[in-house]
């Protein structure tokens, strides 16, 4: 069904971001058969569900059916399709804002994302926060683009990720990045020779001696502000996925909309 015989949701791709994603969503072969449905009917059918948080069997009608956008998303995800798009998305926007396309500084930083029935069996318990869940741990760029993502069970301590998100940074930037801004949850020497061994150096930034009420700390700001941009994509507000790997991917989707949005706009 095309977009023209349906109803336009808010959430559809629109003409300039369809050209840009096109080329990246299409994964057939020479020897693939006729797809059924619009590729870009099942990408809008994804966004939909990401972005108002419905449950896959209760996506409207007149989009194809959940179970056709359901596997075609596996699909993209394990293809490492949005990994993609999220970082040429950065590096045109960073040259966009007069920046070169690679940093040299990021922030790292978690959130714990509250567990669900779907999610349970793979769910830790955040002592800091208290309540049962999956952390995502993130790393952007000083503008808020993301760079990395590693997701665990919510047990797993902050300073324990840093090898593997250090790792993921310094690959897509091409060994660019030398300084990390980080919270207090990552202190400690292990932490550190994690970083080093990646040739990043681990900034601590700390929160004031005397702190009342809500205080805006230098740099860190910037990845909580890319996590409210997360929070804008309602499937993105609890762990409602029985795998973490598709956690990952949901995130790195919604990341790729909102720069693809900023890139068009």
């Amino acid at each position: 069904m095309s977009t023209s015989s349906r109803k336009a949701y808010a959430y559809d791709v629109n003409d300039e971001e369809w050209a840009f994603v096109a080329p990246y969503l299409a994964l057939m072969t020479p020897f693939a058969p006729q797809r059924t449905y619009s590729l870009r009917e099942v990408f809008n059918g994804l966004r939909y569900v990401v972005r108002t948080g419905c449950p896959w069997r209760a996506m409207p009608h007149d989009l194809p059916p959940w179970d056709v956008v359901y596997h075609q998303a596996q699909r993209w995800i394990k293809a490492g399709v949005f990994e993609r798009l999220v970082q040429e998305l950065r590096e045109l926007l960073r040259l966009e804002a007069g920046r070169q396309a690679q940093p040299t500084a990021a922030i790292l930083d978690s959130r714990t994302l509250p567990s669900t029935p779907e999610s349970g069996t793979r769910a830790g318990y955040d002592g800091a926060k208290r309540r049962n869940g999956t952390k995502v741990h993130i790393a952007v760029d000083t503008l808020g683009h993301l760079l990395a993502l590693h997701v665990t069970p919510a047990d797993e301590q902050d300073r324990a990720q840093r090898d593997e998100l250090a790792a993921q940074v310094q690959e897509v930037t091409d060994e660019h990045v030398q300084l990390a801004y980080v919270d207090q949850g990552y202190t400690g020497e292990t932490a550190q020779c994690a970083a080093q061994a990646h040739g990043i150096q681990l900034e601590v930034v700390k929160l004031p001696t005397a702190k009342r009420g809500f205080v805006l700390l230098p740099r860190r700001w910037v990845v909580e502000r890319s996590f409210a941009w997360a929070t804008r994509f309602r499937r993105l507000v609890r762990d409602y996925e029985r795998l973490p790997e598709t956690v990952a991917g949901l995130h790195l989707l919604a990341f790729a909309c909102l720069f693809l949005r900023r890139l068009v706009s």
